[in-house]
């Protein structure tokens, strides 16, 4: 029917006030768009598709979600935020903040060798041509939200006096884009998608001294 096309076909975008409702088969739902967003992209991602890999019915999927871009950015949403608090979990802020930095990086890089987020983040730059607000959602539930575990890390080293920043968002994205330094662009044109451990450890110390160098605490 024309309400299926219009919502799963990359027509018009709906009303901003539409909302995500949660229910008991949520999870189920968002794991099956998962897989078809993987394996046909955004606007090949059909409502029966969706429906049919999550195991439920066309009806249940509408409840859930009344249009694609938020299923979509609802999946984007949730696997970012499952790495950054897997990640942030594993930081110890008593240890020395260059072993703070290093590790933070290799989680960076091992985040971004993944396949889904590779794919998620080329969707993402993709549509965000056609639909700006997908482009933003993604930034905030993404690098956004990097930068702000980042910062919030910062904030403790330069209480404790092992830092010296002031603005705290800059550093942040700063140290990011240090980690991404050449890996990053080899990952995107599908250079490479995997890196030897002395490539990453290259990369990660290069980008903590670094750091470092600019904003720890001299004698």
């Amino acid at each position: 029917m024309a309400y299926d096309v219009a919502l799963f076909s990359g027509g018009p975008m709906p009303d901003d006030g539409q909302e995500i409702k949660r229910g008991r088969k949520f999870d189920q739902v968002l794991e099956g768009a998962r897989e078809v967003f993987l394996r046909d992209g955004f606007d090949g991602a059909s409502v029966d598709d969706i429906a049919r890999a999550a195991g439920v019915s066309k009806a249940t999927l509408y409840s859930y979600f009344p249009d694609k871009r938020l299923l979509f950015m609802e999946v984007a949403r949730s696997e970012c935020q499952a790495q950054a608090d897997m990640a942030t979990a594993q930081i110890d802020p008593r240890l020395p903040i260059r072993d703070v930095l290093l590790f933070a990086g290799e989680q960076m890089i091992a985040i971004m060798s993944q396949t889904f987020n590779q794919r998620m983040y080329r969707m993402c730059v993709a549509e965000s041509e056609r639909f700006p607000e997908i482009g933003r959602q993604f930034y905030e539930c993404g690098p956004g939200l990097v930068r702000d575990r980042i910062a919030f890390f910062l904030r403790k080293y330069v209480e404790k006096g092992d830092l010296v920043i002031v603005d705290f968002d800059l550093a942040a994205e700063q140290f990011a884009l240090l980690c991404k330094v050449d890996l990053m662009d080899r990952c995107l044109f599908k250079l490479e998608t995997t890196y030897s451990n002395a490539e990453i450890t290259r990369v990660v110390e290069g980008a903590v001294d670094m750091f470092l160098a600019r904003y720890g605490r001299r004698a």
